[in-house]
């Protein structure tokens, strides 16, 4: 019979309808074509862009031209700027500030075939390293609060332009749900003296039901209360507040974990579009007992009707224990 299961960290409900139990062929996913023609993320089109802000190149070229290996730039179309003051006011009840934040693409690699599911995996290690220094680099803006780093991969996950790329929101406040995050998981460390995440890495560890894969240093596993089918978490099993603490060493073994894990839900469920978001600490806030970072892949099988907008609940029909079983055992 369908289950209500509560996500131990924010508590959000979600219900699992195992009658509706659909597996990785039950889903209808339109297959996308890659169109290919003019892109402005490919080499020679640099000029296209809005200078290069961060690139990995090689040797002796020159910014904006060829011969790059990964490039950040500006969004064109942005959803904040970088120019200018706060200028928080208030209109009566109602609270307002200037649009102020930066909106960053990373172009992860040169090739317009290349994507995060078959890049070498010194690619995959670049555009991780990538999101670290550019982390960095806004944590010293002091009007920022939070850096935001996520992907859309397809159209129907909001990807404008087919060229694999992932991007980057500097925000002068702390998002809702990483508030509710850290609320959460703090109420559990002043409850238990421990890190919610890092007892539910241990427990998943035990149970082994829901791990899709494991490495000397990261776990992925589809989370107890997943808002979506085949959701899975990438994890560092050591206690992490901010991604950018990670030994340089360890952004390799992620890679590999994180690659597989794509490789995998596209062996299961074709080129379904999907989302990633990196969850990290608030800057200034290093070093939390508390908070953990870690990624979430969500991909784009179900889709929000009347019901979850009106309740906030989430209708998955594919139990996490059966999208795991799934993961792991499919042939790569």
């Amino acid at each position: 019979m369908p289950e209500l299961r509560k996500d131990p960290i924010i508590g959000r409900w979600v219900i699992i309808a195992t009658e509706r139990g659909k597996r990785p062929h039950d889903f209808v996913i339109e297959e996308e074509v890659v169109k290919g023609g003019f892109c402005p993320f490919c080499p020679g089109n640099e000029h296209t862009t809005p200078p290069e802000i961060f690139a990995y190149r090689e040797p002796g070229t020159e910014p904006n031209t060829p011969g790059w290996s990964l490039r950040v730039v500006h969004n064109k179309f942005p959803a904040l700027i970088p120019q200018g003051d706060l200028d928080r006011q208030g209109e009566g009840m109602f609270d307002k500030m200037a649009g102020i934040g930066t909106h960053e693409v990373i172009i992860e690699n040169p090739d317009h075939m290349t994507t995060l599911t078959n890049i070498p995996i010194d690619g995959f290690v670049g555009v991780l390293s990538a999101y670290r220094e550019r982390i960095r680099t806004l944590a010293e803006d002091p009007r920022f609060k939070y850096v935001l780093i996520f992907k859309n991969m397809g159209r129907a996950a909001g990807a404008s332009l087919e060229h694999s790329h992932s991007q980057l929101i500097g925000l002068p406040i702390v998002p809702e749900l990483v508030m509710e995050e850290l609320n959460g998981s703090k109420f559990y460390y002043n409850w238990k003296e421990r890190c919610v995440f890092c007892d539910m890495i241990r427990q998943e560890l035990q149970q082994k039901v829901r791990v899709v894969k494991e490495n000397e240093e990261f776990v992925a596993i589809c989370p107890f209360a997943p808002r979506s089918p085949f959701e899975v978490w990438i994890l560092p099993k050591m206690h992490y507040s901010s991604y950018d603490q990670l030994p340089e060493g360890s952004y390799r073994l992620l890679a590999e974990i994180f690659r597989e894990t794509l490789q995998r839900l596209e062996k299961s469920l074709g080129k379904a579009p999907y989302n990633f978001i990196l969850h990290i600490a608030p800057i200034g806030e290093s070093g939390l007992p508390y908070y953990h970072w870690h990624f979430e892949i969500m991909p784009k099988l179900t889709l929000m009707a009347g019901f979850e907008w009106g309740s906030g609940f989430f209708i998955n029909p594919t139990p996490p224990e059966d999208a795991a079983q799934y993961l792991r055992e499919v042939e790569l």
